[in-house]
């Protein structure tokens, strides 16, 4: 078992590697989003993890676009970081970067609501309030179809993480919606 970086240590590294103020709030949103899923799926006890897995998920992205999912993995194996979380954040690149099939459910969650997030947090913009507090199913399903709308946000891969998870669309839309709005506030101070 590698080593598990405190939420700090984690976030310094983030930081080190990326500066772009949206690629922190994305990485902030996903880590909150993560420890919701957790606890809500009855991972409480690893809920750290989860949200550190959302923390680094996309630690190359800004530095290393061409080799997104693959350049992290050899950034985080230099710090002696444990195989989990490498794994877990290599696999939401599946079919895109690389070929880790998402196997546990953290890996899942994250392949599914990293895209999700994005179109979601689109949808936010949009809105008078800016916030995902008043949002509702049919306000980003209506967003959703329109496929010029969020257009780097893959629909096929938010699709497959559904479809991953055993959930209908309309479920990981409701929860995720649900788990950003448990961690606006921590995005806004970003």
């Amino acid at each position: 078992m590698g080593f598990i970086p405190s939420r700090d240590e984690a976030f310094s590294l983030l930081q080190k590697y990326n500066k772009d103020p949206f690629h922190i709030r994305h990485a902030v949103t996903v880590e909150g989003i993560m420890k919701y899923f957790a606890e809500q799926l009855g991972y409480k006890n690893e809920k750290d993890l989860w949200g550190i897995v959302g923390l680094l998920h996309d630690l190359d992205f800004e530095m290393y676009a061409d080799e997104h999912c693959i350049k992290e993995q050899e950034i985080m194996r230099e710090y002696g970081i444990d195989e989990r979380i490498i794994r877990a954040t290599a696999s939401h690149g599946y079919a895109l970067t690389v070929n880790t099939v998402p196997e546990h459910e953290m890996e899942k969650i994250l392949y599914a609501i990293d895209e999700l997030s994005g179109l979601i947090g689109a949808c936010a913009l949009m809105r008078p309030s800016k916030s995902v507090q008043d949002m509702e199913l049919k306000s980003v399903k209506k967003k959703y179809k329109n496929r010029n709308f969020a257009a780097g946000c893959s629909r096929e891969v938010i699709e497959r993480g559904a479809d991953m998870l055993d959930w209908e669309l309309d479920k990981l839309i409701k929860e995720t919606i649900l788990a950003m709005r448990s961690c606006e506030d921590e995005y806004f101070k970003y």
